[in-house]
C-alpha cells in the first residue's frame, strides 16, 4: 500500500551544477531539482537513473546537502559499478531523470546527539549536523581516506575514526567513543551494517 509522499514522487529532469572528485573514487555532486529540494529531509535518498538505456535500475544515493532555495540537492557517492561511474563523468549542463526524496528520513530531537557516519554513511549525516538544532558530535569512520571531516567541524563536534590510525582513533567509530569518553541521549546512525549492530 503506497502512502501519500510515495504518491506525490515523480520522475523529474535534474541538472547537474557541480561535481568534483573529493577522494580516490569519491564524487561531490550538486543537482538542480527544482522544487524537490523544499519536500527534502536530512537521511531521505533519490534515486537516480543512468542515460544508458540498458542500465534500467536507478541508483538510490543518500541526499548530502538540501539548498530549498536554490532548489539544489547536493550528492557525495563512491564511484563502484557501471552505474555511480557513469554519474561520475558527468559535467555541468547535463541531465539525468531522478526521483526523489525518498525513505522516511532521520526523526530529529532536540537531544544531545551522537550522530554515526561510516564510510559512504558519512555523506547523509552532514545535512542532519546541519540541522539539528542540539548539543551533537558526529563521529566519522573512515577505512583509509578522510572525506568531508572539515565540513562537518564547521557545523558540530567531530571524533574520527581510521582503520589504518593516521587519522583519529586506530578502529571503529565505537573505539573513538570509548576513547573520548563521548555520551549522547539519541543517536543517529548510517554506515554498513556491522558498524549499525555494533553501535545497537
Amino acid at each position: 500500500e503506497r502512502n501519500e509522499t510515495t504518491m506525490s514522487m515523480k520522475k523529474i529532469v535534474a541538472s547537474v551544477v557541480s561535481q568534483k572528485q573529493i577522494g580516490s573514487d569519491v564524487f561531490d555532486m550538486v543537482l538542480n531539482v527544482g522544487d524537490v529540494a523544499a519536500m527534502a529531509k536530512p537521511g531521505q535518498f533519490i534515486s537516480m537513473y543512468s542515460n544508458d538505456k540498458s542500465k534500467l535500475l536507478p541508483r538510490p544515493i543518500s541526499i548530502c546537502g538540501i539548498n530549498a532555495e536554490e532548489g539544489t540537492l547536493r550528492v557525495v557517492y563512491r564511484a563502484v559499478g557501471e552505474g555511480t561511474k557513469e554519474f561520475s563523468k558527468m559535467v555541468p549542463g547535463q541531465t539525468l531523470d531522478v526521483i526523489g526524496p525518498l525513505g522516511n528520513g532521520f526523526t530529529m530531537k532536540d537531544k544531545k546527539a551522537i550522530l554515526f557516519g561510516g564510510g559512504i554513511g558519512i555523506p547523509p549525516m552532514l545535512e542532519l549536523a546541519k540541522q539539528l538544532n542540539c548539543d551533537s558530535t558526529a563521529v566519522l569512520g573512515f577505512r583509509d581516506e578522510i572525506f568531508l571531516a572539515d565540513e562537518f567541524e564547521k557545523v558540530t563536534k567531530v571524533a574520527i575514526a581510521s582503520e589504518d590510525g593516521k587519522t583519529g582513533t586506530k578502529g571503529n567509530v565505537l573505539d573513538a567513543v570509548r576513547e573520548q569518553n563521548l555520551d549522547a541521549e539519541i543517536v543517529y546512525a548510517c554506515g554498513p551494517m556491522p558498524m549499525l549492530k555494533a553501535i545497537k
